[in-house]
């Protein structure tokens, strides 16, 4: 068979929203078999059985990816790693950097007393380390740079990273004040095509640890994002060029944070993905010239909101969802009796704050 690749977004079948991505692809004479996050714990069979059932029953997986430390990202992975045998852990452990962070935590003199604090902060991580070293798997950091088989890391740098470590409201921080996100639930106004309204709130720091992955398989511009935060898209946008990675274009869009508001903003769509198309040329449903996926759970009211749909068809992407159904983006893939999915239907109202 000839080059091809396919990702699969699954549905996770939880209320809150999470990312599964399972994906396998072949380049010349060499195929791998990548997992990037596992939903939540109970997830984790879901995507053992889906790779066995579509990847025909590896032994091996080339590399497990966690994008950053999330329950809803980290949590399925436990399973991943106890099912098959693992080449690669790629993720990132902030107790490593314990002698560059000491300084920074004005409560903390002890660097064993808060390595030990970070790990209590961040148990699912801790959890993938401990089963790691029990299977004798190599962790490595997915830094800028980094290569992760054909997929290049864009974000984060480890500089940034350590920042978003001091400036998390999880960790023992004692210069900053704790900033609460509001919960108060947007209303819905009706908009004109091009208009685009973004929650001012950003986004948790955890979310901007998030590892961007991009790739060009089969000619085509694959780009994973995860919970990625303005910050950390912005920095993956600045490194594109020195992947290889000419923007705006992508042919497959991860949107980020399951379609959240406070993740993006016109600056961001128009960087990675294009100025936002003339009405005249507005794509009818599910003829856009490329893909935008969300991971989002069915029963999760807050995702995917309107305003993140319209912002990336007013590009001319087709927009899916998970929302009840796993979906696959793939090329020259093995033949699978799936149906087409169908595209979102454009919304004639976004929320506004």
């Amino acid at each position: 068979m000839s080059d091809y690749f396919e990702i699969d977004f699954l549905d996770i079948e939880a209320k809150d929203s999470g990312d599964a991505i399972p994906l396998r692809y072949k380049i010349g004479t060499e195929t791998r078999i990548h997992v990037t996050d596992g939903g939540f714990q109970k997830t984790g069979d879901k995507i053992v059985e889906h790779i066995n059932q579509y990847y025909d029953e590896p032994d091996t997986i080339d590399a497990v990816i966690v994008s950053h430390p999330d329950g809803d990202h980290a949590g399925g992975l436990r399973t991943v790693l106890e099912n098959f045998e693992v080449s690669e852990l790629w993720m990132l452990r902030p107790w490593d950097y314990v002698d560059e962070l000491i300084d920074r935590f004005a409560r903390f003199k002890n660097k064993e007393n808060l390595k030990k604090r970070l790990k209590e902060i961040y148990p699912n991580v801790t959890a993938l380390e401990e089963i790691a070293e029990e299977e004798d798997i190599p962790i490595y950091e997915p830094f800028q740079a980094k290569k992760i088989g054909d997929f290049t890391v864009l974000a984060p740098t480890k500089e940034r990273y350590l920042d978003l470590i001091v400036e998390s409201e999880k960790t023992p921080q004692a210069t900053r004040e704790s900033i609460q996100a509001s919960l108060a639930k947007a209303d819905s106004l009706q908009a004109a095509w091009g208009e685009e309204s973004f929650s001012s709130e950003e986004t948790s720091a955890e979310n901007n640890m998030s590892v961007i992955q991009y790739a060009n398989l089969c000619s085509q511009k694959i780009l994973l994002t995860a919970d990625a935060g303005r910050d950390a898209l912005t920095e993956a946008a600045d490194y594109a060029p020195w992947a290889g990675l000419t923007l705006p274009g992508i042919d497959h869009f991860q949107v980020p944070h399951h379609g959240s508001r406070r993740n993006v903003s016109t600056e961001i769509f128009n960087r990675w993905l294009g100025e936002v198309l003339p009405e005249s040329k507005k794509p009818q449903k599910g003829t856009g010239s490329f893909a935008a996926i969300i991971s989002a759970s069915k029963d999760d009211e807050d995702h995917p909101r309107k305003a993140v749909i319209r912002a990336c068809i007013h590009r001319g992407a087709n927009v899916f969802s998970t929302e009840g159904k796993n979906l696959c983006t793939s090329q020259n893939a093995p033949s699978r009796s799936w149906v087409t999915a169908q595209a979102l239907t454009y919304p004639e109202e976004q929320e506004e704050d």
